[in-house]
């Protein structure tokens, strides 16, 4: 029996995303940061999964999901 480790991640959907900053301004560990001007990218091993991001999206484009650990 093999116990599975998750954990909660936020992920952007890259094609969707405006780039407009306002994750990275609210990310109390500063793991966004928008890449060439044109997306959002997640680092997954500072991300803790809060959820701020998400909520502060005015695209609606981050997810916070399950993954594994």
């Amino acid at each position: 029996m093999t116990l599975e480790k998750k954990r909660r991640k936020a992920v952007v959907d890259r094609s969707a995303c405006v780039a407009c900053g306002c994750c990275v301004k609210v990310c109390p560990l500063q793991a966004i940061q928008i890449v060439r001007g044109i997306t959002a990218q997640v680092d997954t091993e500072t991300c803790v999964g809060c959820g701020r991001c998400a909520k502060e999206c005015p695209a609606s484009v981050i997810e916070i999901r399950e993954v594994e650990a």
